[in-house]
């Protein structure tokens, strides 16, 4: 992203988490059709490699969770994946809603005009290539959109994989904690955002990410009051479960 592209920050301040928070089951093509029926349109998603080098979103390094299926996911290639019911732990009327390839996603938010925060995702010794990857599908699959994705990762090492791939694109440190060196980590990747916790937030780290460009958005934000408190402060993404808040604010 180029510094006038950066200076005219083109993503809204609303962003629904995993699609639709916890109104539909996260990550899969029913969660972002939620959001977006609630007024969203900007949504945050995780995404990671299958063994054969898919990209596909899921946010767990195993199945249990959010799956039909059992066990780590590393080793199972994306015909396997591909098999699994993804909609039924979250309640019946989604059962069989299956996990989502990453460019079935990126074909429905580019028909939508919808935006996205792409948390890079890797399973642990994996973070290199899935970022890599990821870079890459989305200079292909957004070559002719005004706005790409925003891309984001607690892990460096992806967000270097990515800025090596691809280095145009937008990338965003993720942060659940202040670590030794975390600012110099986001000056040489390039940062143009930091992607806090919503409680590192204060007027301390606003003044820290002013001078370095950086904007600064929250997860996950379900409280009015906290909202309203990140807003003063001048947060510029609030990602949130709660399909409702943005008119409660």
């Amino acid at each position: 992203m180029s510094k006038a592209a950066a200076e005219d920050w083109p993503y809204p301040l609303w962003i629904g988490h995993r699609g639709a928070g916890k109104d539909a089951p996260e990550n899969t093509l029913a969660a972002f059709r939620r959001g977006w029926a609630a007024g969203f349109r900007m949504f945050e998603c995780d995404v990671k490699l299958s063994a054969d080098g898919v990209p596909y979103l899921l946010h767990d390094a195993t199945l249990e969770r959010t799956t039909s299926g059992h066990g780590p996911v590393e080793h199972l290639p994306w015909a396997e994946l591909a098999l699994l019911d993804a909609g039924g732990w979250h309640s019946a009327d989604y059962a069989g809603e299956r996990l989502l390839r990453f460019d079935e996603l990126a074909t429905w938010c580019l028909e939508q005009g919808a935006l996205l925060n792409i948390e890079i995702k890797p399973v642990p010794g994996h973070e290199a290539p899935t970022g890599a990857a990821v870079a890459q599908a989305v200079q292909a699959l957004w070559a002719q959109a005004p706005v790409p994705p925003l891309l984001s990762s607690f892990q460096p090492h992806a967000l270097q994989a990515a800025q090596q791939a691809v280095p145009g694109l937008p990338r965003a440190l993720l942060l659940d904690r202040f670590w030794s060196g975390w600012e110099a980590v986001a000056q040489q990747l390039q940062c143009v955002a930091l992607v806090c916790h919503h409680p590192l937030i204060d007027e301390a780290l606003m003044r820290i990410a002013r001078p370095h460009g950086w904007r600064v958005l929250s997860y996950t934000v379900n409280d009015v009051a906290e909202a309203r408190r990140l807003r003063h402060l001048g947060v510029e993404g609030l990602i949130t479960d709660h399909m409702r808040l943005p008119h409660l604010v």
